[in-house]
């Protein structure tokens, strides 16, 4: 593998750890802060409070950055938006970590949610335009990596914190995330910019410039006129023609059946789930250390596997962990069992996800666009992502308390078997093949 591009991906991928680290921080502290803001409400209620604008107010963020984060990564380009993004994080963590009220708190979270949602097309595009077919899989699913490494730090950054900190905790947890931010930001601008997104704006000599230093071997000029050979011909194409809307409903469906897993539920309620099940305070939150660690494990797995096994093979294998895991936890709670069931279980669950849609998600959504509409066509599905995210964590105090969290994982069993059958009938393999040919594979034109 070429080690300018395995560098170059890398850093891109760093904003998949302040994804991570941003979205689950707030498990160590969600607690804490609905205790201190116990006298606000919504709708009457403070778990409503809580749980829409304390905690969603970062994934409500996520939706606006998924919607429209697609128009400056195709404008300004993958490389700038990605630095813009870095901002967000820095000014996010540290507004947050020093707010005083919990609206100016929902505010600044909420603007590094338009960052995690903005990343989620950004960095795989980049990612996804600099890597060859053989190693596109893996380095995109790098991206993947740095989110659950960085849900790993978050987790034991919490534990620490709170460990060995006993007033205002919660300020550092939140706040700590602006030193790698920052970090991120600078290392931003050591890559180059996407070839492919310079040949949609018709830079092309700056392309084979990096073309060439991607590959100094490479005859740049072929390079070029293959990619735009099929893919430049209509570059002020619609995302929603009809000949795009088999891949709008492959990209629709992978976002979907992500969230209804029950992932980031359960990754933002970690503790609290652990403390429903039986565990101590203390012992709840190395529960979740021990669930960044599987989920690292799984990954690093997602990521081997990916370009030997396939995607569809792994979200097959994913799926039926799925269906195992989940179904366990809920008999757990209905059934009042005691002990290590639960634990076992979402660590199980941990790993299907993080072998299957965990590895996957990205990757798909990234390779299945043509260049010209790839930003556009992402953000459909990270928008149908996002907005998932939003409202499936932000009712989870609510669910809890109104059906019970045995019925609300039953739900979540539910919806994976309804994966598994697309998986096997309907969503394609996309192992190997380079984007323009993929282009040809899933697009029929008229």
């Amino acid at each position: 593998m070429n080690k300018k591009i395995f560098f170059w991906s890398i850093t891109v991928a760093l904003a998949g750890f302040l994804f991570g680290f941003d979205t689950v921080v707030i498990s160590g502290a969600e607690q804490d802060l609905q205790s201190m803001w116990s006298e606000y409400t919504l709708f009457g209620s403070n778990n409503n409070f809580h749980g829409y604008i304390v905690v969603g107010s970062a994934l409500f963020g996520t939706i606006f950055g998924a919607l429209f984060g697609g128009i400056p990564t195709n404008s300004i380009g993958r490389k700038q938006t990605l630095i813009w993004i870095g901002i967000l994080y820095t000014v996010s963590a540290l507004g947050s970590g020093l707010s005083n009220d919990p609206w100016m708190f929902g505010f600044f979270r909420f603007m590094g949610g338009l960052g995690v949602g903005a990343s989620t097309i950004a960095a795989p595009a980049y990612i996804s335009e600099i890597a060859s077919a053989k190693n596109r899989g893996k380095l995109v699913a790098t991206y993947q990596f740095n989110i659950v490494f960085g849900i790993l730090v978050a987790f034991i950054s919490n534990y620490l914190i709170s460990s060995y900190i006993e007033n205002s905790s919660w300020r550092l947890m939140i706040g700590i995330e602006a030193l790698p931010a920052f970090i991120y930001t600078l290392m931003v601008f050591t890559v180059p910019k996407s070839p492919r997104w310079l040949l949609i704006k018709g830079r092309h000599e700056e392309a084979k410039q990096v073309i060439k230093l991607i590959d100094p071997n490479s005859n740049s000029d072929e390079v070029v006129s293959k990619i735009l050979e099929k893919d430049m011909s209509k570059p002020k194409e619609s995302v929603f023609q009809k000949k795009y809307k088999f891949i709008i409903l492959l990209a629709f469906a992978i976002a979907f059946f992500n969230q209804f897993s029950g992932i980031n539920a359960f990754l933002y309620y970690s503790k609290r789930i652990f403390v429903e099940a039986g565990l101590a305070n203390q012992a709840a939150l190395l529960g979740s250390i021990g669930i960044g660690i599987a989920n690292l494990i799984f990954t690093l797995l997602g990521m081997y596997l990916i370009d030997r096994l396939g995607r569809k093979k792994l979200m097959v294998i994913g799926s039926i962990g799925y269906i195992v895991s989940l179904l366990f936890v809920s008999m757990a709670f209905f059934f009042s069992w005691s002990g290590i069931v639960v634990p076992i279980s979402l660590f199980v669950f941990i790993g299907a996800h993080a072998i299957g849609q965990g590895a996957v998600i990205w990757v798909f959504i990234s390779e299945i666009f043509p260049n010209h509409v790839r930003s556009y066509g992402q953000s459909i599905g990270t928008s149908t992502h996002w907005i998932l995210a939003f409202i499936i964590p932000s009712s989870v105090p609510f669910l809890i308390a109104k059906i019970g969290a045995g019925a609300m994982f039953l739900v979540f069993a539910i919806m994976m078997m309804f994966q598994f059958l697309w998986v096997i009938y309907i969503m394609p393999e996309t192992k190997g093949v380079s984007l323009e040919d993929l282009e040809k594979q899933l697009i029929k034109e008229d």
